[in-house]
């Protein structure tokens, strides 16, 4: 398996107190990969390390054996890497078909003054690009909401216009933070099954951070365990979930995974 994200001792400190020390892992292409860790472990601060959010003290990071740091969020985008966030980050006044069309920015080919007058190249790469959201509005089943606003939505669509903002840039990488946080159990099963399919018929492979321990063993290949800012363990779902660090740092006890 070709390796597609690799993070090389990343270290990263807030006013000399360290959120992420040595952290080294990789991630296969087409794989479903997840940090995993106890609150404050680090794992939101990776993934801001990765998008361009946070600008590490020390290590490296590269999609597809391209450097990533030193190139700004929008070039990262253009690069293959997209991301939702913990809190929604929607346009809240915009439509859900405009929340996407945003998401298309990285993608657009033409220029200012095309854009202005909206004329021969602008036109058709406004329709292509309005072609493709359009597809990802019906995969998501937003098709029902297409034209309101984004704000005025339940929390779990909210959840899912996100996910395909983030999924109408194209993304070869996409970073998922806590995509099921405060969702119902139906949400959740919807939420994981939108996951999957993005990575087996859409060819993305997916970064996961996510507390409900179920959901990451059961889409997850690979699992990174952070602790304290370090990498503790990782490996696949069975490996972390019966390595002992791991069930004494995090999961609390081997009943944890009692009957899953």
């Amino acid at each position: 398996m070709n390796t597609l994200l690799s993070v090389d001792n990343i270290t990263l400190t807030f006013k000399g107190i360290a959120a992420l020390l040595n952290v080294s892992f990789q991630v296969g292409e087409g794989q479903i990969a997840s940090l995993i860790g106890p609150n404050g472990a680090g794992k939101t601060s990776m993934l801001n390390c990765i998008s361009g959010r946070y600008t590490p003290d020390e290590g490296g990071i590269s999609l597809n054996d391209a450097p990533l740091l030193g190139k700004k969020a929008h070039q990262r985008t253009h690069d293959g890497l997209s991301r939702t966030f913990q809190n929604i980050a929607l346009f809240r006044g915009l439509s859900v078909l405009d929340n996407m069309m945003v998401g298309r920015h990285s993608r657009l080919d033409y220029g200012l003054l095309a854009s202005m007058f909206y004329f021969g190249k602008a036109r058709r790469s406004e329709d292509a690009h309005r072609r493709r959201v359009e597809d990802i509005i019906d995969f998501l089943g937003l098709s029902p909401y297409r034209h309101q606003a984004a704000g005025r939505l339940p929390y779990g669509v909210q959840k899912r216009v996100e996910l395909g903002r983030a999924l109408a840039a194209e993304p070869r990488l996409i970073l998922l933070d806590e995509p099921m946080a405060g969702m119902n159990l139906e949400e959740t099963e919807d939420m994981a099954r939108y996951i999957l399919d993005i990575n087996e018929e859409w060819g993305v492979t997916v970064l996961l951070v996510e507390h409900d321990m179920g959901v990451v063993m059961d889409l997850s290949d690979h699992v990174v365990v952070l602790d304290f800012g370090q990498v503790l363990a990782s490996g696949s779902p069975d490996e972390v979930k019966n390595n002992p660090d791991v069930v004494a740092a995090y999961l609390g006890s081997d009943a944890a995974y009692a009957g899953r």
